[in-house]
């Protein structure tokens, strides 16, 4: 006989009958709230509890008082300018995303901010622009405003369908932000459970391969219309490959040059972090000597590449968002609402858990729905918040959003005093920003052999997830993927793992029969164990497995 090694545990207990445990220990009998007790708990007004939701309302009045300003202003300060710098450039670079001219990113990366200082509880997250919503944003606007409505391109024609197409990005933002809102207001924060990692892992990535081959008609410059249906990434890429002959060589040569400084870049504030005390601003960089040579050799003349043009100066007055559209777009806003949440969310989370503090998700739904509801409401475009933008605001020694105001301060002196200094900036510059951004996405191609040794449902997930958003679209993807998702959960409920349990070396420690060679089986006795609920859908095939086992 092995003896077990360690400690002997031994268990001396009477044996129970159901009815003979209930005699001789009395039970409480609770009493159990009916609906309309919860109902008049959720609407009884006293003053301890209108304190309490002011406070959750407005988290700023708790944090803001409190706040160490000669411990952390300096830092959040410097965190604020290079957040702000770094959230100039992606605005620009993702309204290209959007299918809109760049100066509106500058809105969708000011307004949402100065909601959020009031009304969010993460204190490290940067608001603002995300290439994932951007995408989506635009695949709504080239649904419902196609590149040939331009007619014969003509100035007055592309300017015209621009301002529709900023007014359709405005009003989904603006619907996207609703559904955030009433999803707030109704304490619906839990939904992003839902939203697993690798379902949210895949459908990012996808997107990635979504956003570098949108971005190809600007690094070559070739005129490829938006495709917003399943299977438009193939048709995108046969629309480019067909034209590869025009390909504006400077815009080309730009590109991959301005690819290979950030990536080498980037790579070096990764490996050097805890050397170096900011990250190397390189976006900011290359953007002040592409904007410089462009302007000095005159690039859009001489090369005739596309260039930013005239920004935006000021802002304009708000608009109401556009009603015919808002009736086309609600699939494409219920989308944007629960993937802009589900991403802004993880990150918080993340942060919070780094450093310490609590986050409302009910709280942030509100948050981010009234800050695309002010975005939209002043035709930015909608926003969450970017992986590399939150992790510059947080790396560089940011501890409150007092680093966000800091840095919609930088965004406002661009929109109001030196946006023209950014016209002769190449488009092609921009989107290799915005490829530049992505590395973190596509290195989650990683995950999949991760996942598929430790839970093989969650790598199918990914799998199905990132082929449904790629092939079929965004907004069909993400729904197909939930859908295959929750279909999982029905096949893990409805076919658990059975299996017998035996004793291991009688050492009293029992494991799965079929794993171990030395076992021992008590005379009689046969230890069946199932990993799932027992419920109608899964009686049958657990009788059939207890029925195989004894």
């Amino acid at each position: 006989m092995v003896e077990p090694v360690g400690n002997h545990y031994v268990v001396a207990r009477p044996v129970y009958s159901e009815n003979l445990f209930n005699e001789e220990h009395e039970k409480l009998h609770r009493y159990h709230k009916t609906f309309w007790d919860h109902l008049k708990l959720y609407f009884r007004c006293s003053p301890q509890r209108v304190k309490k939701i002011a406070l959750g309302l407005f988290p700023i009045i708790s944090w803001l008082p409190a706040y160490r300003f000669r411990e952390w202003i300096l830092s959040d300060i410097v965190s604020g300018i290079n957040t702000g710098l770094v959230a100039v450039l992606q605005g620009l670079a993702f309204a290209l995303l959007v299918n809109v001219p760049p100066g509106y990113g500058l809105y969708a990366a000011f307004f949402p901010v100065l909601v959020y200082f009031i009304f969010g509880t993460s204190r490290h997250i940067s608001v603002g622009p995300f290439p994932v919503l951007s995408l989506m944003v635009g695949g709504a606007v080239v649904r419902l405003v196609p590149d040939d409505s331009a007619g014969n391109g003509t100035s007055t024609n592309i300017s015209a369908i621009n301002e529709e197409r900023v007014m359709v990005a405005a009003s989904v933002t603006f619907l996207s932000g609703v559904f955030q809102l009433i999803l707030g207001i109704l304490q619906f924060g839990f939904i992003v459970i839902y939203l697993s990692q690798s379902l949210v892992s895949g459908f990012t990535t996808a997107a990635a391969i979504h956003v570098v081959v949108s971005q190809l008609k600007f690094m070559l410059q070739l005129p490829v219309p938006g495709f917003n249906k399943p299977f438009g990434i193939i048709y995108t890429l046969e629309s480019v490959f067909s034209q590869i002959t025009k390909t504006n060589i400077a815009d080309l040569v730009t590109s991959l040059v301005v690819l290979l400084i950030v990536f080498v870049v980037k790579e070096m504030n990764d490996r050097y972090k805890a050397k170096l005390p900011t990250p190397i601003p390189i976006e900011l960089i290359v953007t002040v000597l592409a904007a410089l040579m462009s302007y000095f050799v005159n690039f859009e003349e001489k090369f005739n590449v596309a260039v930013v043009g005239k920004l935006e100066e000021g802002f304009q007055a708000p608009v109401a968002p556009d009603v015919s559209v808002l009736q086309k777009c609600i699939g494409d806003s219920i989308s944007i609402a629960i993937v802009g949440f589900a991403v802004a969310f993880s990150v918080a989370k993340v942060y919070s858990i780094k450093h310490d503090y609590p986050v409302d998700g009910n709280q942030e739904l509100i948050a981010f729905g009234l800050g695309n509801i002010v975005g939209g409401s002043f035709k930015g475009f909608a926003s969450s918040t970017a992986l590399s933008r939150s992790g510059v605001q947080e790396s560089t020694g940011g501890k409150t959003q007092i680093a966000g105001i800091i840095s919609a301060v930088i965004v406002l002196i661009v929109i109001l005093a030196i946006g023209f200094l950014l016209a002769p900036l190449q488009k092609s510059v921009l989107a290799s920003l915005a490829l530049g951004n992505l590395k973190g996405m596509l290195m989650q191609f990683k995950e999949v052999g991760i996942l598929w040794r430790k839970d093989k449902y969650d790598c199918v997930i990914w799998v199905v997830t990132f082929l449904a958003a790629v092939f079929l679209g965004l907004d069909i993807g993400i729904a197909t993927a939930v859908a295959f998702q929750l279909l999982t959960v029905v096949i893990r409920s409805q076919i658990p793992s059975c299996t017998v349990l035996a004793n291991v070396g009688r050492s009293n420690i029992y494991r799965n029969r079929k794993d171990y060679t030395d076992i021992y089986e008590p005379e009689g006795v046969k230890i069946f164990r199932c990993s799932s609920p027992i419920f109608f859908a899964n009686i049958e095939f657990f009788r059939e497995k207890l029925i195989t086992a004894v």
